[in-house]
């Protein structure tokens, strides 16, 4: 049996951190077009697409493009214009949330359901692959368990979301900045409204909880159970990160490379989803890039401590505690080595995340360039490391492909052959040139040898070199160098070629087979903006179809706008489970916005609703 191929899908915010991304381990990037793209701050040219997709297609690395907002019917050809500016770019994958896409003209490129489509259930899933998506992005909070089930009543590829920033509602169904301030999740423009300081106010408009953060989560990281999931039918395991820099992608993407490769180490069961092998000349550690401090979320099932009610903004790495300090100086109880220049930060007395720069630094002792405001026995933590920033930022990943050479002689020239290490590719070219005799054979081989050998400012590595002639022979340096030249560009357009050819093509006909919808009914939930998408539902049995949110643009009290796992009685120690006592309703309040939350105990779910 074939192995299965392991995904390691980084995020990309232009085609600079894309390629730093592919350089770094990445089997696959996923980027934002020109438009609807779910980040809509976030757009690219097509010429930059197309650059970023060659540059991969060189591992056998995917490229696929985030084309997942809600659409207005006034969007739906513009939208099916990128579609095939990117097919014919060279993208592997179109990640959609809009079923109108389906309906319409299109190119083969295949299709992966976003997230945004909320796939929390078996059926939606099967539903999907049924209609001819390839692959499925499942919702963050599903369980390992819930994932195996998944996985044992469907076939298609599933996509699990590893690392990164956790939205507090189920993805696609959060409705929170759009009901405020009309910047709609669903069409790209969150204002993320989870991130701010709410007062949590009961029945009687009493303040419980006042000026936390309560909605906002810690960052996940299940580089723990990498394993697991691939055991339970996970093939792609993405990073989170569309907003953020180089310098977090090529960090994080490095640190779930090794992760993801020590496993394949001991196992034949699996292999990378792309080519290449990277060195890096850091220690990755996703601590010391953007971290709110992280957590596994639900993958073993609810737990406390999934929420990050202080501050959403980075804190970094844990360092120490404060053992003594005046205003400018503290001493840390510490096994970090901290360096002049270090940011740290830690809570003050009012639960502010405060900041500082270690201005000097003496072994534990440092000396702040302000007033610093710590107290003893604070938690100190760095969240820039300033040595291994630059570590980080000279890092240019370094990934090679292994290649075997054989250089052998033709009537009028030589020829030149480079095969990739597990014989898939090849590429050969002649050379005309007069063939010279040498007069000491054994020192023009060794340094036909050595020449042909250096490689070393391409992205292969020559493992072992071959030569058959028919006496021997003195080869020039320039003329070496001219044919490395003319090969690694020959092998290097067989690699785009090859894999251009190779991409997956979606199967039209199946959208419109007769597979029924998991649902006969849409409320304004089913995300539904346009004509075309509801044309598509009705196909698949869907018989009433309420306008989206976005489209109706009706905001009126009691419209739920949020449906999180995330609870807030569990976090704050008022489980009705745990306490006994009815879990009435309760209130958040920001300003002159308050909604109220509402308990499902039964199914463990917190729904938010206006007021």
């Amino acid at each position: 049996m074939k192995p299965v191929k392991i995904e390691l899908l980084s995020p990309a915010k232009d085609k600079e951190v894309g390629v730093a991304a592919i350089n770094h381990g990445a089997d696959a990037v996923y980027i934002g077009g020109p438009s609807f793209g779910a980040r809509e701050k976030v757009g690219n040219s097509i010429a930059d697409i197309e650059s970023l997709c060659r540059h991969a297609a060189q591992y056998d690395a995917r490229v696929y493009v985030t084309l997942n907002t809600l659409l207005f019917d006034n969007e739906l050809e513009q939208a099916r214009a990128i579609a095939y500016d990117c097919w014919n770019a060279g993208v592997d994958a179109l990640i959609v949330q809009d079923m109108a896409l389906l309906q319409m003209d299109m190119p083969p490129i295949a299709f992966h359901a976003s997230t945004q489509c909320h796939n929390m259930t078996a059926e939606k899933v099967l539903f999907l692959e049924k209609t001819g998506f390839s692959q499925v992005v499942l919702a963050r909070e599903l369980s390992l368990e819930q994932i195996k089930e998944i996985r044992s009543k469907t076939t298609v590829s599933l996509e699990y979301f590893i690392h990164g920033s956790l939205c507090v509602c189920h993805s696609g169904q959060c409705y929170l900045s759009h009901y405020i301030g009309n910047r709609s999740a669903n069409r790209g423009a969150c204002a993320q409204p989870c991130r701010l300081p709410w007062d949590l106010v009961d029945e009687n408009g009493r303040v419980l909880i006042k000026d936390k953060h309560l909605l906002s989560l810690k960052d996940l990281n299940n580089s723990a159970h990498i394993e697991q999931l691939i055991d339970a039918g996970v093939t792609s395991f993405k990073i989170e990160g569309r907003l953020k820099d180089a310098d977090y992608v090529k960090n994080v993407t490095a640190y779930y490379r090794n992760a993801i490769d020590r496993i394949m180490e001991s196992r034949n069961d699996i292999e990378p989803a792309s080519r290449g092998k990277c060195t890096f000349s850091f220690v990755p550690n996703p601590e010391k890039t953007f971290s709110r401090g992280t957590t596994d979320y639900f993958f073993n099932g609810r737990q406390k401590g999934i929420d990050a009610p202080v501050t959403p903004k980075s804190t970094g790495e844990f360092v120490g505690i404060v053992t003594w300090c005046n205003a400018l100086q503290m001493e840390i109880d510490t096994d970090k080595t901290l360096h002049n220049g270090d940011g740290l930060c830690f809570i003050d007395e009012s639960g502010q995340l405060q900041g500082m720069r270690a201005n000097v630094v003496k072994g534990n002792k440092v000396t702040s360039d302000r007033p610093h405001g710590a107290k003893r026995d604070v938690k100190v933590y760095r969240n820039y490391d300033i040595e291994w920033q630059k570590q980080l930022a000279a890092s240019n990943g370094n990934r090679l492909i292994d290649i075997n050479l054989r250089l052998d002689e033709t009537p009028d020239g030589y020829g030149y052959k480079a095969t990739l290490a597990d014989g898939s590719i090849c590429a050969e070219i002649n050379f005309s040139c007069d063939k010279i005799e040498a007069n000491n054979p054994e020192k023009a081989t060794e340094n036909i040898r050595r020449k042909a050998m250096q490689w070393g400012d391409t992205i292969f590595k020559p493992l072992d070199l071959d030569l058959d002639f028919s006496a021997p022979r003195l080869i020039p340096a320039s003329v070496l160098g001219e044919m490395k030249r003319l090969l690694v560009q020959k092998l290097i357009d067989t690699l785009i070629s090859t894999h251009l050819s190779q991409r997956e093509k979606r199967d039209k006909s199946l959208a419109h087979s007769d597979t029924p919808y998991i649902a006969t009914e849409l409320s304004y939930l089913g995300n539904v903006t346009n004509d075309k998408a509801a044309e598509f539902y009705r196909s698949h049995g869907v018989t009433a179809i309420e306008d989206g949110l976005e489209k109706s643009r009706v905001k009126q009290p009691g419209t739920k706008v949020m449906t999180c796992s995330h609870c807030i009685r569990y976090a704050n120690g008022m489980c009705s489970k745990e306490t006994g006592q009815r879990a009435t309703p309760l209130y958040i309040r920001n300003g002159e916005n308050t909604f109220r939350l509402e308990f499902d105990c039964r199914n463990c779910v917190m729904r938010v609703y206006s007021c």
